[in-house]
């Protein structure tokens, strides 16, 4: 587990590059839709793991990212 953890309102995770609270973030900050998935290592470099595939834990995590972002989307008006 990486060292870099953040604390937010629904808890603390882990903000490996490529895991589940990271990339639920990247895609609250790009405006995509909400999409759960997460990369076994970093992203687009290792196998991805779609919703169906992830554990309750793994999607709360995605969740948080995209729903507890400091940012939210950039693109949002």
């Amino acid at each position: 587990m990486s060292a870099y953890i953040t604390k937010d309102w629904t808890g603390t995770y882990d903000e490996r590059h490529g895991g589940p609270f990271d990339r639920g973030r990247a895609d609250s900050y790009y405006g995509r839709r909400r999409d759960p998935h997460f990369y076994v290592k970093d992203t687009y470099d290792s196998p991805r793991v779609e919703e169906k595939d992830m554990t309750a834990e793994e999607l709360k995590a995605y969740n948080a990212g995209y729903e507890g972002t400091e940012f939210n989307s950039k693109y949002s008006a």
